[in-house]
């Protein structure tokens, strides 16, 4: 009973051990007698995995050929001896770097999780600090003060605001639209820009020439809406990312203080 409880082990320790042998020499593809290893299959996958890409039959086989094509090419460029050239060495010294780089911040953000607590107070800070208005203003910029003047004078005589923000605005950027800008909370612009804009109502022009660094504005507000307030689960992953960063930013400054530098 003792030597048929021994043999059945063995062969039962053996057959597992051919397995994970078999698994750690699975081979997607040989190439002149060169193996693509299963292992460089699941490095791809899991280094190029995205929530929307799910791990299917096809994705496989494109990889499969990008990595045929890969060594084919390697090959070609190792019988030119360019393996060898000090550019070539130099190139795989600095990724090699990188890859040490992305998987020492891997390692670390895994022992400094971001917990949802932290990403609560994180939102409740950002919520506090929004504007609660967004603005859709249009404006012509002049360098004069007079010049701003007479467009206002024009304006109000019924000349149209889009044709002389196309004449006479020196905002490149949105003199092609009629001098419209996009969507902004008043924070967005200038101080003086800004200012305006919040002192002002809808449809209104302003009644005189708005100074800035940048010289003289004309300006209409032609819509203003609340600040539509992103809820925590959408903003999830953007306040995560920001945190990580604060995380590394923290890491990399406390590193450097430590290394001596020269």
């Amino acid at each position: 009973m003792h030597f048929l409880r021994l043999a059945s082990l063995f062969v039962t320790t053996s057959v597992l051990t051919l397995s994970l042998m078999a698994r750690a020499e699975a081979t997607v593809a040989t190439v002149n007698g060169v193996a693509i290893p299963q292992a460089k299959m699941d490095i791809v996958l899991k280094t190029q995995s995205q929530p929307n890409q799910p791990d299917t039959p096809e994705r496989r086989a494109q990889i499969r050929d990008t990595l045929i094509n890969q060594e084919i090419i390697v090959q070609e460029a190792q019988k030119k001896g360019l393996d060898k050239k000090a550019d070539f060495m130099l190139q795989v010294e600095l990724q090699k770097q990188e890859a040490l780089v992305n998987v020492f911040v891997q390692d670390f953000l895994k022992s400094k999780p971001i917990t949802d607590d932290l990403v609560q107070k994180e939102f409740e800070r950002i919520k506090l600090a929004m504007p609660d208005k967004e603005f859709k203003a249009s404006h012509i910029l002049v360098d004069k003060e007079d010049d701003a003047k007479q467009i206002i004078a024009q304006i109000k005589k019924g000349a149209k605001f889009e044709k002389l923000a196309a004449e006479k605005s020196k905002d490149p950027g949105s003199k092609i639209k009629g001098g419209s800008l996009d969507w902004a909370p008043a924070a967005t612009y200038v101080k003086p820009f800004g200012e305006a804009l919040t002192s002002m109502k809808k449809g209104q022009l302003s009644e005189v020439p708005v100074k800035s660094n940048f010289g003289w504005h004309v300006i209409r507000i032609d819509d203003m809406r609340t600040t539509k307030v992103p809820t925590l689960a959408e903003a999830k992953p953007q306040i995560i990312q920001m945190l990580e960063r604060q995380e590394i930013q923290k890491m990399l400054t406390e590193l450097r203080a430590k290394a001596k530098v020269e």
